[in-house]
């Protein structure tokens, strides 16, 4: 089964060049979580106890939060999911998460943000699966 969770250098480049200039862009993400949160490899982020990839994503939610603000971000909405009412019945999410950005340029200065970096292991954590979609108001 593939895995996304991290977004690739060429995803990343594309999604600058497609977008910039172009106004306010809301992230659409699809979240599904690990029943318990994989911390191998991010020692200094472990909480010391075995909790959920619903408890990590909370964690890295606190300490995200202050950078989307920062940077004029705001959260949409962050709510719970299951399986589509049209699409695939083998594809479940467990959460769903809006957040809008001013410009593709405040993302991509969130996205780079030293301390969201610090602590963006509690994502990778937390989730067993993901989907992050860029969506603007206005049609092509």
């Amino acid at each position: 089964m593939d895995r996304y969770v991290e977004v690739t250098q060429e995803a990343g480049k594309q999604f600058y060049l497609e977008y910039i200039g172009k106004g306010p862009v809301v992230m659409l993400n699809l979240l599904r979580f690990r029943e318990k949160a994989d911390y191998t490899d991010l020692d200094a982020l472990n909480p010391g106890t075995e909790i959920s990839g619903k408890d990590a994503y909370k964690l890295y939610m606190k300490h995200t939060q202050p950078a989307i603000e920062k940077i004029g971000s705001k959260v949409l909405f962050f709510g719970s999911a299951n399986q589509f009412l049209i699409g695939p019945t083998t594809e479940t999410w467990d959460a769903v998460l809006l957040v809008e950005h001013p410009s593709v340029e405040a993302f991509m200065a969130f996205a780079q943000d030293k301390e969201y970096l610090k602590t963006l292991g509690h994502r990778t954590a937390a989730l067993e699966d993901s989907r992050l979609l860029p969506i603007t108001q206005k049609m092509k």
